[in-house]
C-alpha cells in the first residue's frame, strides 16, 4: 500500500549544497531527479540549463557563501511544477570530523521491496521519525535495517563499511538511496586502487567493521564511531575515512 500512495501521490526532491556560487554536482543531482519523476510518472517541468539558472538566480539572493538548496518537483493537478528553496547551510565543526556520528538503531523497519528507496521522495515520515526517536535518544545518526534485517543506510546518510583497506556498503536491492556522495566515494576508491564491494550486510557486519562512515551531499563524509553506544572499530574516526574525508574536501575546493 505505501509504494502504490507514494506512486499517486509523492513528489521528489534533491538536496544540494552550493559554495561559493557553485551547485556541487549538480547534473549529477539532476539526472537522479530526472530518473525520480519517471519513477512517480511526472513530467521534468523544465529544462536542466533553465533548472540551473533558477536555481543561480535564488542563491544569489542569498548573503551566505555556504548554503542548502532544494528543488522539488510535484504534481499540481495541472502537470508537474517546481520549487526552490536556498538557505544558509552550516556545516558541522571540524571537530565533529574527528570525533565522528553515534547512531542508534531505527525501530521501524524498511519494506526491502520498497521501490522507491533510491529516490528522494516528499513523503519523509518514516525517515523523520526514525530520525527524531534517535535524536530524542542522544545520537547523531539512525540506522534502518530492512525487513530481512540487512542493513539499508541512515534516515539521511548511506554507510560505508572497512576491513581490511577494502570498502563494504550495501546494496541498492537493500532499499538503500541511490546517493550521490556514495558514487563520489566509489570514484575516489577507484582512483585510489581500493575496492569497494556491494553486498547485503547485516548489522553484526557493520559493529564488526574495522571502521565505518556515512556519505551525503551535504556533509560529504562523516565517521561513524558507534551504534547503540557499542564501538565500531576503536571509536574514533579510521585512517581510510579521514583519508576519504581530506579526499573529498579537496574535490569541494
Amino acid at each position: 500500500m505505501k509504494n502504490r500512495h507514494c506512486l499517486n501521490k509523492c513528489g521528489c526532491f534533491e538536496s544540494m549544497r552550493s559554495l561559493d556560487g557553485k551547485i556541487v554536482y549538480f547534473y549529477e543531482h539532476l539526472e537522479r531527479l530526472a530518473r525520480s519523476c519517471r519513477l512517480l510518472k511526472l513530467k521534468l517541468p523544465a529544462r536542466p540549463i533553465k533548472l540551473r539558472s533558477e536555481i543561480k538566480k535564488t542563491i544569489c539572493l542569498s548573503e551566505a557563501r555556504d548554503n542548502y538548496v532544494r528543488l522539488t518537483v510535484q504534481d499540481s493537478g495541472a502537470g508537474s511544477r517546481y520549487a526552490i528553496l536556498v538557505k544558509e547551510y552550516k556545516p558541522y565543526p571540524a571537530r565533529k570530523f574527528k570525533t565522528g556520528f553515534r547512531a542508534g538503531i531505527a525501530f521501524k523497519r524498511q519494506d526491502a521491496n520498497f521501490i522507491l528507496a533510491q529516490i528522494k521522495i516528499t513523503d519523509r515520515e518514516f525517515y523523520e521519525s526514525a530520525y527524531r526517536e534517535a535524536k530524542a535518544r542522544g545520537f547523531d545518526e539512525a540506522v534502518i535495517l530492512n525487513s530481512y534485517g540487512y542493513v539499508a543506510e541512515g534516515t539521511r546518510s548511506n554507510i560505508f563499511m572497512v576491513r581490511s583497506r577494502e570498502l563494504f556498503t550495501p546494496e541498492l536491492d537493500c532499499a538503500c538511496l541511490d546517493g550521490i556522495t556514495r558514487k563520489v566515494v566509489f570514484g575516489l576508491a577507484k582512483i585510489s586502487g581500493i575496492n569497494v564491494f556491494e553486498a547485503r550486510f547485516t548489522l553484526e557486519d557493520l559493529c564488526g567493521s574495522d571502521e565505518a562512515f556515512l556519505t551525503n551531499s551535504l556533509m560529504g563524509i562523516m565517521p561513524l564511531v558507534s551504534i547503540e553506544n557499542k564501538k565500531v572499530g576503536s571509536g574514533k574516526a579510521g585512517k581510510l575515512t579521514r583519508c576519504f574525508i581530506k579526499k573529498y574536501h579537496s574535490l569541494l575546493k
